[in-house]
């Protein structure tokens, strides 16, 4: 063969080759190719080697694995007018690749957009406590929300977790303030059950110890020893009502009188 023969012939060499690059195309596992022909849907392919009509037939890469997204802080206002900056993250797939080319334009950022409007919507309608307290059924509302509405975009969402409720100094303090009034209301009705609680015990023991004077007498002499072990310098005598109500009898008797 010779060098005439040669160049001649690879422009032709050269073609062929770029056409069965262009014919030849090789998917992964985790990926999807939506092939059209002649600009009309034809099949979804792969993964693994795929043959195109060069020229006739175009494939668009999908990749099926999770996307991670990040939703910037959005700026919410709570049911009861209290202004927190929140932001989450998304989890979603392509569960349908026809779905995701052809029914939107960028799945990415209309799933991203979606997610932003869905999150203020639903805190919106929320207390700032639900917010705090109540994540879980929070993350589960906006998640079932966005699956609703990308299904028709053969969007899958998976998981949706709110990360971040960023609160003003202000209302933290405010917060603290009504967290410390609720303990001081906690610690009074604690204190005041008690209180209750002894009352009906001393109700109960007075009421037994009215039954037999002998008890009486034996829990005043308990009494006494208790106060002489006290080391005090100051020692309180009680003394029985009965015995100066009758001493206050006996001064007051005439003088006349016999003293009984």
């Amino acid at each position: 063969m010779t060098l005439d023969t040669l160049t001649g012939i690879a422009p032709v060499i050269v073609i062929l080759i770029a056409l069965l690059a262009a014919a030849i195309k090789i998917l992964r596992e985790y990926e999807r190719g939506v092939v059209f022909t002649l600009g009309r849907f034809t099949s979804v392919k792969g993964p693994g080697l795929i043959i195109l009509i060069p020229g006739l037939q175009q494939m668009v890469r999908v990749d099926l694995r999770v996307v991670t997204m990040d939703v910037p802080s959005q700026d919410v206002i709570s049911r009861d007018n209290v202004s927190v900056k929140v932001n989450a993250v998304v989890y979603f797939r392509v569960v349908d690749p026809q779905k995701a080319i052809i029914a939107v334009e960028d799945y990415l950022m209309a799933t991203g957009q979606l997610a932003q409007t869905t999150l203020r919507a639903v805190l919106g309608k929320h207390e700032l406590d639900e917010m705090l307290t109540e994540r879980d059924r929070l993350n589960m509302d906006v998640q079932k929300i966005l699956d609703a509405q990308t299904d028709a975009w053969g969007i899958k969402v998976a998981n949706v977790e709110i990360k971040h409720v960023d609160i003003d100094e202000s209302m933290i303090r405010a917060i603290a303030r009504q967290a410390e009034a609720e303990r001081e209301r906690r610690a009074k009705i604690i204190h005041a059950e008690g209180e209750k609680q002894a009352a009906v015990a001393l109700l109960d023991a007075a009421k037994m110890l009215s039954q037999a004077p002998a008890a009486m007498q034996l829990r005043y002499l308990q009494t006494l020893t208790q106060v002489a072990n006290d080391r005090s310098n100051t020692i309180v005598f009680p003394m029985p009502g009965d015995l100066l109500e009758g001493l206050m009898a006996k001064r007051a008797a005439p003088a006349g009188e016999p003293k009984p």
